[in-house]
């Protein structure tokens, strides 16, 4: 297992969509079963996809 920022793996595998991210949502630490390595682009679109949804599962809606 490994934890890395949200950051590292989208300027590895996604650059393109580093802009598109706040930088509270890249700051998030993700937790990785079988460590950085073995990632691969799709991994990392479905760990953003979950991460932003995570993280504005709680905030409010104006």
């Amino acid at each position: 297992m490994e934890t890395v920022k949200l950051s590292r793996i989208v300027m590895k595998l996604t650059p393109d969509m580093y802009p598109c991210l706040t930088s509270t949502e890249l700051d998030i630490d993700i937790v990785l079963k079988y460590g950085f390595d073995s990632l691969e682009a799709e991994d990392a679109l479905d760990i953003v996809k979950m991460s932003i949804s995570e993280y504005q599962k709680d905030a409010l809606l104006h």
